[in-house]
């Protein structure tokens, strides 16, 4: 079974700087883009940045210049380094991917992780 492990959320003060983790684990062939979105209180789920499996990276307009994402094909990990971090970014940060299972089957099935509360505030 695939899951997506998110880690590293929490309290922080504006300004201040976390950094994000999302980990593959299971059994899979391989993985295309993953992504982070991210989800304040009665607000859609919007994408924050995402990046392919050639490590070529896109942000969303209100994180660009602040965030940064990389990642570790090694580990099959995603790193979500925040910066000058905003009242405005508080949500639940979300890792999705899109797995491939099997060298047999060419199907993409698109993967969630559980979410991590990210709380900016003084």
């Amino acid at each position: 079974q695939v899951q997506l492990v998110e880690s590293g959320g929490g309290l922080v003060q504006p300004g201040g700087s976390l950094r994000l983790s999302c980990a593959a684990s299971g059994s899979f062939f391989s993985i295309a883009t993953m992504n982070w979105y991210r989800q304040a209180p009665e607000k859609q789920r919007d994408l924050v940045a995402s990046i392919d499996s050639e490590g070529t990276t896109n942000y969303a307009d209100p994180v660009n210049g602040r965030f940064t994402l990389s990642r570790d094909n090694a580990k099959n990990t995603i790193y979500l380094q925040m910066n000058s971090l905003k009242p405005e970014d508080t949500a639940v940060y979300y890792c999705n991917a899109f797995i491939r299972r099997s060298s047999y089957e060419p199907t993409w099935s698109n993967y969630w992780g559980q979410g991590t509360q990210v709380t900016v505030s003084s």
